[in-house]
């Protein structure tokens, strides 16, 4: 007689960094469960970013057809909510970890009949969940996750991000990077000027001076990545810089898919950017973070890595979280100097 394998499943769809930071609760559960069958739910495009993990059994990519800046994943045929009710009662689930926070992920899970359901106790969804877990605000979003699991009953022996890449996708990336002229003897520094919501970035004349400080003054090799759509908002900054520079930054905007940026940030010697889900790529990859944080909770949302600088004002509306029209313009990012980003840079790139 065949034993039935424990099946868990973790929803946690939408979004890159959020996605990132779920590595750590994934390897503490595979530690709890060795041998259960352990399955997430994700979005289509970001899920993408740690479908190398060894703590994952299956994925199963969630399409919620809302449009997001970096979410859109063309060709694929959309489901709707019920769909993927059918799809999860198949699977028969015996416990589902919700750490996404809406209602709706909550309903799913119950709807689905999965049995066990933990997860946290927000949007008046707690008659929905099995075991409801506080969300504090004031603590990172990976240490709420691991509340999850604490309030399991499970034991959490570290906290620390990780993520993998393959040789094809080093191979691939290196490759690319010869191509366009990139030479590995000089420190390679990613400029990440965009992000999901332009109310996070910061001024495009502030980084052309970054830029222009890094080439000529440090010798480094300057680098961008991102979607084709950011290439523009690189070619803005370039067009500003009125003088030569001895190392000419290099334009990789529309090159990799998620899989190899993250093997394209491994090759790097640091990032520096506003915050945006390449800041949790580039900590889970190990490398140096330099991030300019404005609106949102840095306890909560900054770089988690050890090598990380987290560059912020403290104006009396911080952090507003975007949940409000703001009445100084967006100060807190303006309000971040040129010259605190080059004396953070500086930590790490002599």
């Amino acid at each position: 007689m065949t034993t039935k394998k424990y099946k868990i499943l973790v929803m946690r769809y939408r979004f890159i960094g959020d996605t990132v930071l779920t590595v750590p609760f994934l390897r503490n559960l595979r530690n709890a469960y060795p041998n259960a069958q352990i399955d997430l739910m994700v979005a289509p495009v970001s899920g993408e970013i740690i479908d190398q993990c060894p703590y994952v059994d299956n994925f199963i990519y969630f399409d919620t057809t809302k449009k997001h800046r970096y979410e859109n994943k063309d060709g694929e045929e959309k489901k709707n909510f019920f769909d993927y009710v059918k799809i999860l009662r198949k699977e028969k689930y015996d416990k589902a970890y919700v750490l996404k926070r809406s209602l709706s992920s909550a309903f799913l899970a119950f709807a689905a009949g999965i049995k066990e359901r933990i997860g946290f106790n927000t949007e008046g969804r707690g008659f929905l969940l099995t075991k409801r877990v506080p969300y504090v605000q004031e603590r990172h979003e990976i240490d709420c996750f691991l509340d999850v699991l604490k309030a399991d009953g499970i034991d959490v022996k570290d906290n620390y991000l990780e993520n993998w890449v393959t040789q094809e996708e080093s191979d691939f990336v290196k490759n690319v990077m010869q191509q366009k002229g990139v030479k590995f003897d000089t420190p390679i520094v990613i400029i990440h000027a965009t992000s999901g919501n332009r109310k996070k970035e910061w001024a495009k004349e502030n980084w052309a001076k970054i830029i222009t400080w890094l080439s000529n003054e440090k010798n480094v090799q300057v680098v961008f990545n991102g979607a084709k759509n950011d290439a523009q908002t690189y070619e803005e900054i370039i067009s500003l810089i009125n003088e030569p520079l001895k190392i000419t930054p290099i334009n990789f905007c529309g090159c990799f898919n998620l899989r190899q940026t993250l093997a394209f940030t491994k090759q790097c010697s640091l990032i520096a950017g506003c915050d945006s889900g390449n800041l949790h790529i580039a900590a889970s990859a190990d490398i140096p973070v330099v991030g300019i944080y404005g609106p949102m909770n840095t306890t909560k949302w900054g770089a988690y890595c050890k090598n990380a600088v987290i560059l912020k004002t403290n104006l009396p509306c911080q952090p507003c979280g975007l949940k409000k029209k703001c009445k100084r313009n967006y100060q807190c990012i303006k309000d971040i100097s040129v010259n605190q980003v080059q004396e953070a840079i500086q930590q790490f790139i002599v």
